[in-house]
């Protein structure tokens, strides 16, 4: 039986978006008047098709009803969770790398006081989470055991957690269950509970919530050759069942954040793709984060004007997917995305 996903487009944004919800022409995101879409595009493995909202209903019974089930989710109303306000698009993950060896900033920031001073700036800028990680999963990384992950991020993180909203970035049960013994607010595993069996365990007990993230093959491997039959829909098919097998653990709670992890075993072709579409997301009913920040594919693409932070880059892009109606952006340079930001909703106010 064929099966069709819904990806909402053409998306309005500010004054504009909340004239079209007021005459009808839009459906706002999540109830949010400040972003809506008049479009939808209908996707199955051999087609592609877009639509304007008011086409809908001349569309065949069995598929305008499974359209509406989406659009449904996609309108629904999201509930504010681990300090984050889904009100607003976007909000902003600080990244505090406590490594030597993250692909951007390893080493920068591995020392008490300038990670703590790090943190506070990240969240004074306009981070509203701190996104606090021990282990580098680049690209060609390797595993470090449990214990040395602890030392490198344990002063900081139990200074930094009584001050500043904390999600914790590991793949492993036990800095998960010291880190929420501290209070962090969020747990943010790339390799989506994979890597670890027992953290799904520790996410029911603690019933804290968390990032879900796709990933193909371990950092090792994961950038040799990766491949995919249709990276958008994979990935989606991939959220949907990972999703179940959540549920049957007993995890019923829906504080779930869906990461289509960019550069997670994917080339140049797969996350431009996945960006270009990344809309197609919200219809799986979860708020979405991405980590575009000083990616791989920014040089893949700007070439002979890369540079190590890729601030033009990861503007572009935090822009381009802020459009989406992407929830969270996992930024490294929180300053400087904060200001263009707001220099482009004061462009568009009209």
């Amino acid at each position: 039986m064929r099966r069709y996903y819904t990806r909402a487009c053409n998306f309005y944004y500010g004054n504009q978006s909340k004239r079209l919800i007021g005459k009808k022409k839009s459906i706002s995101l999540h109830q949010i008047k400040e972003i809506s879409f008049d479009h939808i595009e209908i996707i199955t493995r051999n087609s592609k098709k877009k639509i304007s909202i008011d086409q809908i209903k001349y569309l065949p019974k069995n598929l305008r009803n499974k359209i509406n089930l989406d659009l449904k989710k996609i309108n629904s109303k999201k509930k504010n969770f681990s300090k984050l306000n889904f009100k607003k698009i976007p909000n902003i993950l600080g990244v505090l790398n406590l490594t030597p060896d993250s692909f951007s900033d390893g080493g920068k920031f591995n020392t008490q006081k300038k990670g703590i001073d790090h943190a506070m700036n990240l969240y004074k800028k306009g981070a509203d989470l701190i996104d606090v990680g021990g282990e580098s999963t680049r690209p060609g990384s390797k595993s470090i055991n449990e214990e040395t992950e602890w030392v490198r991020i344990n002063k900081i993180l139990s200074l930094i957690v009584k001050k500043l909203p904390v999600s914790l970035d590991t793949r492993k049960s036990k800095i998960m269950e010291r880190g929420i013994t501290l209070g962090v607010k969020l747990i943010n595993d790339v390799s989506g509970f994979k890597y670890d069996t027992k953290t799904l365990t520790v996410l029911k007990k603690n019933k804290i919530p968390f990032v879900l993230q796709h990933s193909k093959g371990k950092p090792e491997n994961m950038q040799k050759n990766p491949n995919y039959k249709n990276e958008l829909l994979d990935i989606y098919d991939y959220f949907e069942e990972k999703i179940k097998l959540i549920r049957s653990k007993g995890i019923k709670h829906n504080n779930i954040i869906l990461d289509p992890g960019i550069g997670f075993g994917k080339n140049l072709k797969h996350n431009m793709n996945l960006l270009r579409r990344i809309s197609i997301f919200h219809s799986l009913g979860f708020p979405i984060l991405v980590g575009n920040s000083r990616k791989r594919f920014i040089k893949d693409i700007s070439k002979k004007n890369d540079s190590n932070t890729r601030i033009g880059g990861t503007m572009a892009s935090s822009i381009f997917l802020m459009m989406q109606g992407i929830q969270i952006l996992r930024i490294h340079d929180v300053n400087e995305v904060m200001q263009g930001i707001k220099v482009f909703r004061k462009l568009i106010e009209n």
